[in-house]
């Protein structure tokens, strides 16, 4: 069975669910996403996910059509057509229909996608045995240039970082900001673990991942130290474990950056605990889909 997508309103077949080339989401990358992940027949984390795609829209002065209740409800009837139970959803909205020119005063109406689609384990086997990292040299967007935390349609910051760790033989690319500070994937949050704490980057130069605070919850509630603090290249290469965090990538270790080994090259303890802690979690929280 094809594929149905929610689209302004409807309910279509995905070869249907088409934006007009003026669109200034396919121009300009000017729109908001996001990325969530359905469990089980539960949606996981729906409102906080649903948080964070208002406030970018609010941040980038995108009024979306629909009430959060609304999209809501557009989120689960989606999966319901599509019979899924476990899935992975990407709501969109573009600024919708202009001209060739960047103001967006020229687009009146924007327009609203919902994907869901079946989703399995974004790395494969390498949750068992651990992902290649390579530092890039493309940094990450500077939040008073591109603030990280909007998730917009624009991710050519990402996509550079990616190429380049494609090229240099990576699973996964590593990016560091203009002042050198670590920033994150180019999909995902990172973590690093040393002397038993947890450590990851300030939410400021990378995204307020939803998965990296229930990573944190997760910890914590083990009673695992936390700290949020900027972190550098040495910091990596020295750390007891490293793992990155994502809607798509769930936790997934790192056990290889730049050729170097991190510790003994195997997922570390405290990234095992929290990935079988965080399946279990997604197992049981969650917005039903009834």
């Amino acid at each position: 069975m094809d594929l149905v997508i929610y689209f302004n309103g409807k309910f279509v077949p995905k070869q249907e669910a088409r934006t007009s080339i003026y669109d200034h989401g396919f121009l300009y990358g000017d729109g908001v996403f996001e990325g969530i992940r359905a469990y089980n027949g539960r949606v996981f984390r729906l409102n906080e996910h649903l948080d964070r795609m208002y406030d970018s829209a609010k941040a980038i002065d995108l009024k979306i059509p629909l009430s959060k209740d609304e999209m809501k409800k557009a989120i689960i009837e989606t999966m319901k057509r599509n019979n899924l139970k476990d899935a992975y959803i990407r709501p969109i909205v573009s600024r919708g229909d202009g001209d060739l020119g960047l103001d967006p005063r020229k687009c009146p109406k924007p327009n609203i996608f919902i994907i869901t689609q079946e989703w399995g384990a974004m790395y494969g086997d390498l949750y068992e045995k651990g992902l290649t990292a390579i530092t890039v040299g493309v940094r990450r967007n500077a939040p008073e240039a591109m603030p990280p935390n909007i998730k917009s349609l624009n991710y050519l910051n990402n996509i550079l970082a990616k190429i380049e760790a494609n090229a240099k033989g990576g699973d996964e690319a590593i990016m560091f900001d203009v002042h050198g500070n670590l920033s994150e994937g180019s999909g995902d949050n990172i973590f690093v673990v040393k002397n038993g704490e947890v450590i990851t980057p300030p939410a400021l130069n990378n995204l307020r991942g939803i998965t990296r605070a229930a990573a944190i919850e997760l910890a914590r509630k083990e009673g695992i130290d936390v700290v949020e603090t900027n972190m550098g290249l040495f910091d990596l290469y020295t750390a007891d474990e490293v793992f990155v965090t994502g809607t798509a990538a769930e936790i997934g270790p790192i056990t290889k950056i730049d050729g170097r080994l991190i510790a003994d090259g195997k997922p570390g303890k405290i990234t095992k605990m929290l990935m079988s802690a965080f399946k279990e979690l997604t197992i049981i929280e969650g917005t039903p889909i009834i």
